[in-house]
């Protein structure tokens, strides 16, 4: 432990320094409060002892700076004077004191002391590590989380483009939705709409929705057949995802006249034919086995056709509506929702939801809740043309110290700043992708030198997150660049991300190297830039990234 001793009289202070050496404790002296908290700006200091009566500046000043200015572990503040009277022992405690040693010194009790504050502050640096770590992952899960949410948002937007056709509801039982409800619209104007319930709910049961909504969204550009997105989406799921998790899902194309409707379904709940009042005209049972369970050669394709007009409507649901509980475990079940559906004419999401919600009477979401009222009428036609690509050249350029790399995370905000460009906020997600990760990678492999093997260990992630802010936090004379260029007569992006680091530990320009030394991430880059590459000292790399003309 380090004491920094602060009296004016050099005999006090000589004597409390030969006591406390003696003791095996690091010692620092000072003649006034000026000097004092000089030292504590230039040292780690652990318990100070400070004389009252001081020139320059007093003890009672002194204390108070040092509370001020030196707050985020405590710092005991022992008072060394000769007086006694009580409004002096009070004021001592109203600047910050912690405890009192009255001269003549008595070594006893000063070293009872010093222990007893010496556990106390041991017990607080350990506190203020922790707390900092804790932090620290709460920020990377608060990221990670960013990220995936980010993405999930980008894949599944879809729903708000076709208002008219869609009155839709999802409410996640957790932060992230295991339901997902899917639209999209075909070259010919046909109207998609695919509503899924993966099994369980949460970051787990969600993942499934990314490779759902591409095969989804492909097929749909394309114009295919419900069967065959149905087929499809089935093998995707089947070869991705564990044995025990499947999708239920109900997958229904309306014609671009609004008269025709052709529906797969697939293990949700029963669907419904409804008129304006909410009177059902035709239930739609489950036909098959949902999605991800069969293999390709078992898949049952079959649809179920029928005609409908502009004064119909198809509801689908979740299961999380019918089971929702209330206080006496009694199920909302099929006959409250048909009764929600025909409360009133035109009934909406928000009014079956509130009904749910009332039913359940405060009880606890088990399930996520997802809602689709879906009106037959004649879909308009699709937009002709999208946002055009700016075709103006556009540079961006950003150069990070070690204070602003410490204290700043800079990727949203440059990509809030690229996605102005025109034609570019429809790439945002692959464009905070790309930098996301060659960030990351020159911040933690090229500045900070850490090695991804540490994390290979028995608490490796541990270790290594604790090591990563040990070596952040005494960052010293590094940067980190990142370079923008836009090119919009070969519609491209070009990234460039340099650090002062020292670059590959060997210079295998292989993927597994690239892997090895630059992280597991680095492959992301590969699968979504034209081209990545890496200067000859592995302190920078340089990204392609081509954007593509956007369906029309």
């Amino acid at each position: 432990m380090h004491v920094l001793v602060v009296d004016d009289q050099p005999l006090n202070c000589t004597l409390l320094k030969v006591m406390l050496e003696q003791q095996n404790y690091q010692v620092s002296v000072a003649s006034n409060g000026v000097e004092a908290l000089a030292i504590l700006d230039q040292q780690s200091i652990d318990i100070v002892l400070l004389d009252v009566i001081m020139p320059i500046m007093d003890g009672y000043e002194t204390a108070a700076k040092i509370k001020l200015h030196h707050n985020e572990v405590h710092l005991p503040i022992i008072f060394i004077t000769s007086l006694d009277d009580q409004s002096s022992i009070e004021r001592c405690l109203e600047v910050g004191g912690d405890d009192f040693i009255h001269k003549p010194f008595d070594k006893v009790i000063l070293t009872a002391k010093i222990k007893a504050h010496s556990r106390t502050r041991k017990l607080s640096l350990k506190t203020h590590e922790q707390n900092k770590l804790l932090e620290y992952h709460y920020n990377q899960t608060e990221r990670e989380h960013e990220i995936v949410e980010h993405i999930f948002n980008n894949a599944l937007e879809n729903q708000h483009q076709f208002t008219d056709n869609i009155d839709f509801h999802l409410s996640p039982a957790s932060m992230f939705n295991g339901d997902m409800c899917l639209v999209g619209q075909s070259p010919i104007g046909s109207l998609y709409c695919m509503l899924g319930d993966f099994t369980g709910h949460g970051l787990a049961a969600a993942v499934g929705a990314m490779p759902a909504s591409k095969v989804f969204y492909t097929m749909v550009n394309k114009g295919m057949a419900v069967s065959d997105i149905a087929a499809e989406v089935n093998a995707v799921l089947a070869q991705l995802l564990p044995g025990h998790m499947f999708c239920a899902a109900t997958i229904i194309e309306l014609s671009s006249s609004g008269k025709s409707v052709s529906a797969w379904l697939g293990g949700l709940p029963d669907a419904y034919l409804i008129d304006q009042q909410g009177k059902v005209l035709r239930t739609l049972e489950s036909q098959h086995m949902a999605l991800g369970i069969l293999e390709r050669d078992e898949f049952e394709r079959e649809l179920v056709h029928f005609e409908v007009d502009k004064s119909m409507r198809l509801v689908l649901a979740t299961d999380g509506i019918i089971e929702t509980t209330n206080a006496q475990d009694e199920f909302f079940g099929e006959q409250r929702f048909i009764q929600t559906l025909a409360s009133k004419r035109k009934v909406t999401s928000h009014d079956v939801i509130s009904q749910v919600t009332q039913f359940a009477h405060g009880s606890e979401q088990q399930d996520d809740l997802s809602l689709v009222l879906f009106n037959c009428v004649a879909i308009p036609p699709l937009a002709e043309e999208q946002e055009p690509y700016s075709k103006l050249p556009f540079n961006f350029s950003l150069t990070l110290n070690s204070r602003q790399i410490k204290q700043t995370d800079p990727v949203l905000e440059i990509v809030e700043v690229i996605t102005q460009v025109g034609g570019l906020k429809a790439h945002r997600s692959d464009i905070f992708l790309l930098l996301s990760e060659a960030y990351n990678n020159a911040l933690d492999h090229g500045v900070l030198g850490l090695d991804s093997e540490i994390k290979n260990k028995e608490d490796g992630f541990i270790e290594y997150y604790q090591l990563r802010e040990a070596t952040l936090a005494k960052l010293v004379d590094a940067l980190i660049i990142v370079d923008m260029r836009y090119c919009p007569d070969t519609l491209s992006l070009y990234f460039t991300i340099c650090d002062s680091g020292n670059g590959f530990a060997s210079m295998d320009s292989t993927a597994n190297s690239n892997n090895r030394e630059h992280g597991r991430g680095l492959s992301i880059l590969e699968e979504i830039a034209e081209q990545v590459t890496y200067n000859a000292s592995g302190n920078q790399i340089e990204m392609c990234y081509k954007l593509q003309p956007q369906q029309s």
